[in-house]
């Protein structure tokens, strides 16, 4: 069995005492039997993988491999999966390359099957996928208790990997924009409408730096792998998440009251 997280309360509250214990507990889970059968199996058996196909073919290789990236939804999905890692990054108009979401990307491009030899060769590309793995398993873990939380959490990783590519400031707007989970917690913090997505990429862009600067005093997503920038915007997440739930649970209330008013007998 997996260890299951500890989270007595959502909100602010319940992040504070999430990273006041996420070492215990981040242990606890790496440490667990099924993450450790995983794992182990993973770090015997990737070695020998050359090809997309190989991998896809292994069900529990790609239960890790889709895991270390957020990706473990979608491990049905194969021959999406395969074409994602067939065609890699290199080429402008490879599969992950036109992908909204850029998770596909980060996956592709660090398993390099357009590669030879394929990163999957290298002696320690087991442990960086594993080490991906176990963080993004215990996000889901505790997701499965606070969807909310799991956002939270994962986005100081999301941030420093974002970081780590050097990309200009539009680029990594655009990547964020193109990452759901990270989308999520911006969107939310700066109080934008899910329906912007439906907006032009561009006008879009335009709205998530203005909203930015008004809100943090800044435009540029590198600040936020400063942590007191980092923690006000999770916390300011976290806030408005809550103010959400409150007001659809308020309206569905309000909904289910009316139904129920219009059916009452009249005396």
């Amino acid at each position: 069995m997996s260890y299951q997280p500890i989270l007595p309360m959502g909100g602010n509250l319940g992040w504070s005492f999430l990273k006041n214990t996420r070492e215990a507990q981040q242990d606890a889970f790496d440490n667990s039997t099924a993450v450790k059968k995983n794992t182990d199996y993973f770090a015997e058996n990737i070695g020998k993988i050359t090809s997309a196909e190989e991998l896809v073919a292994d069900r529990r290789l790609l239960t890790v491999a889709l895991g270390a990236f957020g990706l473990s939804e979608d491990i049905d999905n194969k021959f999406y999966i395969k074409k994602v890692l067939e065609e890699g990054t290199l080429d402008p108009e490879s599969f992950a390359n036109r992908l909204a979401d850029k998770r596909y990307f980060a996956m592709a491009e660090a398993f390099g099957f357009e590669l030879s030899p394929p990163n999957s060769a290298i002696s320690t590309f087991p442990d960086q996928i594993i080490s991906e793995y176990k963080n993004r398993e215990f996000e889901v873990a505790v997701g499965n208790q606070d969807g909310d939380m799991r956002l939270a959490l994962g986005i100081e990783r999301e941030m420093a990997e974002l970081a780590e590519r050097n990309l200009t400031e539009d680029a990594a707007w655009f990547t964020i924009m193109g990452t759901p989970p990270m989308r999520n917690v911006f969107e939310t913090a700066l109080g934008l409408p899910k329906q912007m997505a439906a907006v032009d990429i561009d006008q879009q862009l335009e709205v998530f730096k203005e909203k930015s600067s008004q809100v943090f005093g800044t435009e540029n997503p590198a600040d936020f792998t400063d942590p007191e920038l980092q923690e006000k915007l999770v916390r300011n997440f976290l806030f408005r998440a809550e103010l959400d739930a409150a007001a659809s649970q308020s309206q569905r209330g309000t909904v289910a009251l009316s139904l129920l008013q219009s059916q009452a007998p009249l005396f």
